[in-house]
Parts: C-alpha cells; structure tokens; sequence
C-alpha cells in the first residue's frame, strides 16, 4: 500500500509519530515519509533516531498556516493527521487557541490536500469526540465532522476517514507513566475509584491507522475493538503497595470513556477486530462497499469502557508494563 509512496504526518513528532514512523518504514519502505510539525526541538530530537535514513525528511510548519500545508503537500500520496492541541484543562483554559489549531486547521489541511491531489487522508480522534463534556472533545467532534464531509468538497478523488481510540497506554502525559512517576511518594491519586478506562498500545493505533487506509471508501469512522481497566487495577498494576488516594474528578473528565454513542447506532457496523460508523450525511451509510459484510450493531447499542465485553487483568497489563518500561513515558 505504502510502499514507494510519500506519506506525511501531521504532527509527527509526537507520541503516535514516534510509532507509527519506524514500523511503517520497516513493513511498507515507503519512498518518502514526512514529519510536519512545528516544534523544533522535537524534530531535532526525532531526526536523530533516523539519522542516515534519507526516506524519514522533517518540515516546520503548522496546521494554522495553510501557505506551509500547500509547500509541505506537494508529491503527497498519504496523510496522517496527528496534529492537535489535547490536553484537557489546557484547552478549557485557551479555547480560542485549541479551536484555531484542531478545527481550523483540519480545515485547512482538507483544502491543501484536495488541491494538493493527495489520495487518502487519515485522522487521529479520540473518545472525547463521542457525546463530548469538553472543549477538546468538542473540537474533536467538529474536526470528525469536517473531515467526514471533506470527501464531498473532493467529489472522491481525495478519501477522508477517521480513526478514534482511547487512553493510549505509556504515552506521554497518560496515566501509567504519571503512576509511575508518583509512585515513589508511596501514594497514587485516584480521581474516582469507578472510574474505568479503554486500553489500547501504540501499535494497535498504528494497525489501526494501516487498515483505515487499506479500506476506506471514504467517510468512515473506525473504532478498534480493545479492553477495559477499572482506575484502581491500573494502579495496582503500576505498584500495589502504594496508598489509593481519591481526589474527585476534574473539570471536563468522564467517569467511563466512550468511542460510540447510542445515537451512532443506526449507523454502526461490527467486524471481528473492530467497529465501523459510516457517514449519516448523503447516503453514503448505506452503500455496501463500505459496509463490506459488517452486522449492524442494535438498536440502542453504546460502546464504553465500562459496558465492554473485554477487560485487561493487573498481571496483563504489569507483563505490558515489563516489556515497555523503557519506553513508557518518553515517546
């Protein structure tokens, strides 16, 4: 699918670049696969990994500037886009600048790859995109939205498609490696102990993004199918010895994460490894090549971190933590 083709990320040096870059290279030998981002530090740090490697190229830019998006695109075949402004209280805090980097830049980065000829497009959600509480997953929903209609503005000649997943395990600024970190005090804050949340690796959202690529038609919205971990099982995993300290749930914060809402399931579809939901604009939802041989999911049908059907155990989740520890935290 990749191989030979020039794919660039958005957003590439962060924790979902950092992946998805070498495990690309190594399965698909693309012929050119470009970092876009803004922060230099970061692109220096990443450049010394594939040092040598003249496939891996870097570009400053950002998502804001759609005269650098146009510049970056050219002899583009595939997109990644990673770029986004995440952190909860951060956006609630500068909502202005949130909406300007996740919203107006999705749309900036749709009109560059349309006129740019750019064949596939690819964008990274998340569960707070689905019956949003906060401004990041308000402008998540809105960035959802528009890249899902963006294959309309293309007549299909450029395909829109989103991913959305959960609590990636060991990213920076997750809650394994902040464990980690304050484990040494001998007490973990636990925000609420009912609290549960979807597990998902790194690697499965790079698999994730390969098979969106390979079977998108364009418009879709896929969901992999992954575990759950109640809060207090992650913190006995992380160290059980460690006090559980209950602290209460911040602004903008979910007690249970959820990838698709009730209200999606008219429009959801089921595979063995994951979910699909097709477009609800034009009639696009009820085209067989997108369904592909999916079974409609029933009526009233939700897909949450504490309605799942499968649920990772501390000693699953301690072996992960064994095997990764290096790397936890720092990509």
């Amino acid at each position: 699918m990749f191989t030979n083709k020039t794919i660039l990320v958005t957003g590439g040096t962060g924790s979902f670049g950092n992946t998805f870059v070498p495990m690309t290279l190594k399965k698909y030998n693309p012929k050119k696969l470009i970092i876009y981002s803004r922060d230099e530090m970061k692109q220096w740090n990443m450049a010394k990994k594939f040092q040598g490697d003249e496939r891996v190229r870097f570009f400053i830019g950002d998502v804001r500037d759609k005269d650098r998006l146009y510049r970056a695109l050219d002899g583009v075949d595939y997109v990644v886009h990673a770029a986004a402004t995440k952190i909860v209280p951060t956006a609630e805090y500068n909502p202005f600048e949130c909406i300007k980097t996740n919203v107006n830049g999705a749309m900036n980065l749709i009109d560059a790859c349309i006129d740019k000829g750019v064949k596939r497009v690819v964008a990274l959600s998340t569960d707070k995109a689905s019956s949003p509480i906060n401004l990041y997953g308000a402008t998540k929903l809105c960035s959802d939205k528009i890249f899902i209609a963006g294959n309309s503005y293309s007549g299909g000649k450029t395909k829109f498609a989103v991913v959305r997943y959960g609590n990636v395990m060991g990213s920076r600024g997750s809650v394994i490696p902040f464990f980690m970190e304050i484990a040494k005090t001998g007490k973990l804050t636990i925000t609420d102990k009912r609290m549960t949340r979807f597990m998902i690796s790194l690697e499965q959202g790079v698999e994730l993004v390969w098979h969106a690529f390979d079977d998108m038609e364009g418009g879709e919205i896929y969901v992999k199918k992954i575990p759950s971990m109640n809060i207090c099982d992650i913190a006995m995993a992380v160290d059980n010895n460690a006090e559980q300290v209950e602290i209460g749930i911040r602004p903008g914060e979910k007690l249970h994460e959820q990838m698709i809402g009730v209200e999606d399931a008219n429009f959801t579809y089921e595979y063995p490894e994951h979910f699909k939901i097709l477009p609800q604009i034009c009639t696009w939802g009820k085209m067989e090549s997108m369904i592909k041989g999916g079974s409609q999911v029933p009526e009233g049908f939700s897909y949450t971190s504490d309605n799942n059907k499968e649920w990772m155990t501390i000693p699953q989740l301690q072996e992960w933590i064994e095997k990764n520890r290096v790397k936890i935290g720092s990509i």
